[in-house]
């Protein structure tokens, strides 16, 4: 797609104006889009027999598997996007950081970054580095024909988390440890971090992603001036050096709804609500000229059909009024999800939402 948002030969007129692009860019629609967060994963049975014996890290670097796996949520739900299977550690990866992502913990960093010598571990990443996404998108926009593909990344804050941390943490201490005790440090951490995330979403894109998502997954563990000093910087870095592509730039995290009004000033055309925040509430607070997505509480497909229609309904009656809303959950799918009950919540939104 061209700058001023236009198709070009990586973007086929229909893919164009599919349901979901027509969303994220607010215009009129013929129903309300669908997709899910984790909608390629352990919830589908075709996708654990497909991965079984293989681990994570590797299967992200299988392009025909990647491509089987990305399309399997697309063949059985009828969603609306697919987004591209990889993980947000693939990038720290492929720079020669040493991390696994082990089962049942999550990604691993064998020696964390805690002081300035460990910055220069952080080299830029150059599309040499990741030639099976270039292959991988490449497969999978001849299959999915007129339906986008969702590129995405992880944000500088979120990967900094992982990386000063050694791995998952529910505090985060030694990350916030160093955001207030070594300011300089920590943006210079988030800056180079900006830099590798932006060269990450520039070769999904140029592969052929129709749009993009930056998943900040951590940085609800902030406060609003914290993010706004610390973090927005460099989350306003990555977006800004996408921009010019014109695909639609999705920003998500969890716990956020204190901060969407800044994660949209960041510089999302779209940004993702998770279940905690009513989307009429979160347009009041994130403003006019974006869109929103969202925001199923994923437990509640673990409950019968009408329930699930009951609660999707409040959440379509909460965005009837706004100019763009992406149908989604507030978080991702988890892993003991039954898929047809997804089936059929892509099914239910569709029909109520017929234009």
């Amino acid at each position: 797609m061209s700058a001023n948002g236009s198709p070009t030969g990586k973007q086929p007129t229909a893919t164009y104006d599919s349901a979901f692009l027509r969303a994220c860019r607010r215009e009129p629609v013929p129903h309300t889009p669908v997709w899910f967060m984790r909608q390629a994963g352990r919830s589908l049975p075709e996708y654990r027999k497909v991965r079984e014996g293989i681990p994570m890290l590797e299967s992200c670097m299988r392009p025909e598997l990647v491509t089987e796996i990305t399309l399997q949520p697309v063949r059985r739900h009828n969603v609306d996007a697919a987004i591209y299977f990889s993980d947000i550690v693939v990038p720290l990866k492929a720079i020669g950081i040493d991390l696994d992502i082990k089962p049942g913990v999550g990604p691993v960093v064998e020696q964390p970054v805690r002081t300035r010598a460990d910055l220069a571990r952080l080299r830029d990443l150059t599309p040499e580095d990741v030639p099976y996404i270039t292959e991988a998108i490449g497969l999978l926009t001849r299959e999915l024909g007129p339906t986008p593909l969702i590129g995405f990344a992880g944000a500088p804050f979120t990967l900094a988390s992982y990386l000063v941390e050694g791995g998952p943490s529910r505090t985060y201490e030694n990350a916030k440890a160093m955001m207030y005790g070594d300011p300089e440090l920590w943006a210079d951490l988030l800056d180079r971090l900006a830099d590798i995330t932006a060269a990450f979403l520039k070769v999904q894109i140029e592969a052929g992603a129709s749009a993009v998502q930056l998943f900040d997954s951590w940085v609800g563990s902030l406060a609003p001036a914290d993010y706004r000093r610390s973090v927005m910087p460099a989350s306003a870095k990555v977006f800004d050096a996408v921009a010019g592509y014109g695909v639609p730039r999705i920003h998500f995290g969890v716990g956020t709804g204190e901060l969407l009004k800044l994660m949209g000033e960041a510089g999302a055309d779209v940004v993702g609500v998770d279940w905690r925040v009513p989307l009429d509430e979160a347009h009041r607070r994130v403003g006019p000229g974006k869109a929103l997505q969202g925001n199923l509480d994923p437990t509640v497909l673990f409950t019968d059909k009408d329930t699930v229609e009951t609660k999707a309904r409040e959440v379509l009656d909460a965005a009837a009024g706004l100019e763009g809303h992406v149908f989604n959950l507030g978080h991702g799918v988890m892993p003991n999800t039954d898929p047809e009950a997804l089936t059929r919540l892509v099914d239910y939104v569709h029909a109520r939402t017929a234009r």
